[in-house]
């Protein structure tokens, strides 16, 4: 699916990144390239950049989730399709301010400084991105009440209102009012013996304006919708209507004898990152539980209200609340479009994406995975290739096979039944040594991962937590098994999504298994680095942050760079899900600059300005979202050619490498967490990465296109109005596996 989060659900969710302080963009440099008194490594002169060089990274957020309201108001895309859209287009905005906005207030709020590298001011910034968010907010409640709910009802699914109910359902609902619903709510007035409630981050409510006939006292009073209750009430086979409207329609029951003069649905967004002092902290686990209950009573940062809302109560929400005007959302009902994910749901086959059943051939079926992986490399793509019967099945074979001796993985999110802990804890209660590095940190599974971390403990797992201050991202298995003559030998899996089962369904992803030695013994040192106290930085095949990712990211830029000035061929490609780190970015131009050809292939957000003359002439930007979540990270420099003239002594395929792996290029990711990429060494895997890649940039492939000016504008049909070629569809289309479809 085309989301983020969300993240990573989103949503896939997700990826929404916390508040940044990047270096000033008046002193960024390319360190590859950089040299003193203002000349480059090469002695040539060294170029100024522009001070406005970079796109604004909130801003390129919102357009990303523009980008995703777009394939809901398409009607080329299956219709549930789109209703499932709507909701991914919510869920992530609601994460946007949770998160982003949220942090950008805070940090204003505290005085601490903000460094914005777009050049707005801090106040310029949030102005902008809550005007922003409110037109496309009102898009989507309009995209929903004009495109959506019409089509559906075209298809005999209809989204009611209650004044649009029969009779007959009106009475049912009564009683399901009576039976199931009224026994959970707790209508909470306001008096001086009743200060104003608490209202929870997400939450539906109703604001409701009484009068008392016997004294002409007027009150307010609000009722809470049972969040453990269906958001779309199901009436009859396909008829729903929203659960605020039964329990509107229903409020003379709460409130008896009291005239019920006005109500009105609205919603509080409240902030969702967690802080905890990692320095002065001896239980993280215990702290972690701490903040999570903590974080129900964060500040409000968003107040969405029903349109017709009257300025009375409007007023009084805003003020009880502490929301500012601007961040003060009037939509036409329903509010929470999130909840559409339940009628996305249903199973009307003619009205979604055609079913479609994953290779299971990867990874060869007749003989045992670590044979196969003695043999060769393999390269699995996600959600093309099974995900059981490749990665998981790694897992599960070495938990059941008596050589195993140890397994090391990291586990950033897994879903609730997973049998990838499931084969873990089997593994250690065979007597096999379990080291698995949790991260509990991880944004929005929290509670989930300090559940599977006291589970694997319970098991007799090692569980480690990582290092203080920093997220452990990094998508790494390790599995080492002796062999007949008792050697031992190891195999790994190195990754760009998570060991999660469901999402390895929805989200594009790929993975790398290996007995290579070299790759072998540089998963073994970064796990002794995450389980111990070594301080190691070098490795054979990986580059890992935040040691070392950045700079070998920046100087294989500068050796393309260089390639360029001596007339050699060059080329630089990357797929990833951000691109807003300054350092990367401005080294990226400095290639365009002398000529490498530049192509970015990017899910979400992007800071850097393309096509702009005298400084990325030569970088095209691209961003695909579909079916599918595009989140699997490839970094390829070079051509793929060997070089035609190469020195005396030199290797013709020095310039041409590819890696993939965890990181996007974003400060976080650079800088805050460990993360890593592993170098790709089958010339047929480099190839097949670098194909999707061009397949993804090519003229011909239904995408959207970034300009200098930060615009994306979405190419889907030719000039004679036929569909552009959609690279999902494509992938799933193609039966050997081996190949990529050709580009028009």
């Amino acid at each position: 699916m085309g989301f983020m989060s969300l993240s990573e659900t989103g949503i896939v969710p997700g990826d929404s990144p916390a508040p940044e302080t990047p270096q000033s963009p008046a002193t960024v440099t390319a360190p590859a390239e950089e040299g003193d008194r203002g000349t480059a490594r090469n002695g040539q002169p060294r170029v100024e950049l522009p001070a406005d060089r970079y796109l604004d990274r909130e801003e390129s957020w919102v357009l990303f989730n523009k980008r995703v309201l777009e394939l809901a108001e398409d009607d080329q895309v299956p219709l549930l399709e789109r209703v499932r859209f709507l909701a991914i287009f919510a869920s992530n905005l609601d994460e946007f301010f949770m998160v982003r906005v949220a942090g950008l207030v805070r940090r204003m709020a505290a005085g601490f400084p903000v460094n914005i590298p777009s050049g707005y001011t801090p106040a310029e910034l949030l102005q902008r991105t809550l005007t922003k968010s409110d037109a496309l907010a009102t898009r989507h409640a309009a995209a929903f009440a004009d495109l959506i709910r019409p089509e559906l009802a075209r298809h005999d699914i209809e989204v009611l209102r209650w004044k649009e109910l029969t009779g007959a359902e009106r009475a049912e609902l009564a009683e399901l009012f009576r039976n199931q619903i009224y026994p959970v709510l707790t209508p909470l007035v306001v008096d001086p013996a009743h200060p104003f409630p608490f209202i929870s981050g997400l939450s539906l409510n109703l604001a409701v304006a009484l009068t008392d006939p016997a004294t002409g006292l007027r009150l307010f009073a609000r009722v809470k919708v049972p969040p453990s209750l269906p958001r779309f009430l199901n009436v009859n086979r396909y008829r729903y209507v929203p659960i605020e409207d039964v329990i509107a329609a229903h409020l003379n029951q709460l409130f008896g004898g009291m005239d019920i003069d006005e109500h009105y649905v609205f919603r509080v967004t409240r902030v969702r990152e967690l802080e905890v002092d990692e320095d002065v902290t001896e239980n993280l686990l215990q702290a972690m539980e701490r903040e999570l209950v903590k974080r129900r009573f964060e500040p409000a940062v968003r107040l969405e209200v029903e349109q017709d809302m009257s300025q009375n109560v409007l007023r009084r929400l805003a003020r009880e609340l502490s929301v500012d005007d601007n961040a003060v959302y009037r939509l036409p009902g329903p509010l929470d479009l999130t909840g559409l994910n339940a009628i996305a749901d249903l199973p009307i086959p003619e009205l979604r994406y055609p079913q479609f059943i994953p290779n299971a051939k990867a990874v060869p079926t007749d003989t045992s995975i670590f044979r196969a992986l003695d043999e060769r490399y393999i390269l699995v793509h996600h959600p093309y290739d099974s995900f059981t019967t490749t990665v998981q099945r790694m897992v599960e074979e070495a938990a059941a096979d008596p050589r195993v001796l140890a397994i090391k993985q990291t586990l950033y999110r897994t879903s609730g039944q997973s049998p990838i802990v499931d084969a873990l804890i089997d593994a250690a209660e065979a007597g096999k040594q379990v080291v698995v590095v949790v991260e509990i940190k991880a944004r929005f599974d929290e509670r989930a991962n300090i559940a599977w971390a006291r589970k694997l403990e319970e098991a007799g797992c090692h569980v480690v937590y990582g290092f203080v201050g920093m997220k452990t991202h990094a998508k790494l298995m390790l599995i080492v098994r002796q062999e007949p003559d008792g050697t031992l030998r190891r195999y790994c899996h190195i990754g760009t999504g998570n060991y999660h089962p469901t999402t390895a369904r929805l989200y594009e992803d790929f993975g790398l298994l290996t007995a290579d030695v070299r790759v072998g013994e540089d998963v073994t040192d970064l796990f002794n680095h995450l389980t111990g106290y070594s301080r190691k930085s070098g490795y054979r095949r990986l580059l890992v942050a935040p040691e070392a990712l950045r700079a070998g990211i920046v100087g294989r830029i500068g050796r393309q760079a260089a390639r360029a000035r001596a007339g050699k061929p060059a080329k630089i490609a990357f797929k990833c899900n951000s691109l807003v780190d300054e350092v990367v970015i401005d080294a990226l131009y400095r290639a365009s600059l002398v000529g490498v050809p530049i192509e970015i292939w990017v899910r979400g957000m992007c800071a850097l300005k393309p096509g702009v003359p005298g400084l990325s002439d030569n970088i095209a930007v691209r961003s695909v979202l579909g079916r599918f979540l595009e989140h699997s990270r490839i970094y390829a420099f070079g051509t793929g050619e060997p070089d035609p003239n190469p020195q005396p002594g030199e290797d013709p395929d020095a310039g041409n490498e590819v890696w993939l792996g965890s990181a996007d290029m974003m400060h976080r990711n650079l800088d805050r967490r460990v993360e890593s990429l592993v170098r790709v060494a089958d010339q047929a895997h480099c190839t097949r990465l670098r194909e999707l890649i061009a397949l993804g940039m090519d003229r011909g492939t239904s995408s959207w296109w970034l300009d200098g000016a930060g615009t994306w504008t979405r190419h889907a049909r030719d000039e004679s109005g036929a569909p552009l070629l959609d690279v999902q569809e494509s992938l799933i289309m193609d039966k050997s596996r081996g190949r990529l479809p050709d580009a028009n």
